[in-house]
């Protein structure tokens, strides 16, 4: 998965965004010490998007199989899957259960394109993965610090450069 973000990270029908754990301005006073260990334990966040259009359906399908092919590498667990023929969604890890090394969220839309959702850390567990749901209801993800992904939406347009690094 590694591999594939890194050679599509410059490719002009993709987004690509690294976040820190600080865009979800959490007062970890909030959360139980699970919570804490499970917020802790998260590092970074990559998303890759691929934004579909009339000039690109295409290469969505080709660049959708890639992904789903990657997922079905025998390294990924799949925790969860659901379909509904035009939309998907599935959630992996890479690791074992004592030791997740990624999460990984993916979503796929006919109409809107996919995005690849990796969440990296140290020392993640089963049970954290578990904890992220709650510690995401009890955030207040700054809305100013995602503007750099409004503005590279509108940049994919243009042609642009889509990829940023919010902290």
């Amino acid at each position: 998965m590694q591999r594939y973000f890194v050679a599509h990270s410059e490719d002009a029908n993709f987004i690509n965004i690294d976040l820190s754990p600080s865009v979800l301005n959490i007062d970890q006073r909030l959360l139980s010490q699970e919570e804490q260990k499970a917020f802790k334990s998260f590092e970074k966040m990559n998303i890759l998007a691929f934004n579909l259009n009339a000039e690109n359906a295409s290469i969505y399908e080709s660049e959708r199989t890639k992904i789903e092919d990657i997922l079905k590498e025998e390294k990924y667990i799949s925790l969860m899957k659901f379909s509904s023929g035009m939309q998907g969604v599935s959630v992996s890890y890479l690791g074992t259960e004592e030791k997740v090394d990624e999460i990984i969220f993916y979503a796929r839309s006919a109409e809107a394109g996919f995005a690849v959702v990796r969440i990296l850390g140290d020392r993640i567990t089963s049970n954290d993965m578990m904890h992220f749901v709650t510690i995401l209801q009890k955030s207040k993800i700054n809305l100013e610090q995602l503007k750099p992904l409004q503005k590279m939406l509108q940049k994919t347009d243009n042609g642009e450069s889509n990829n940023t690094t919010i902290n």
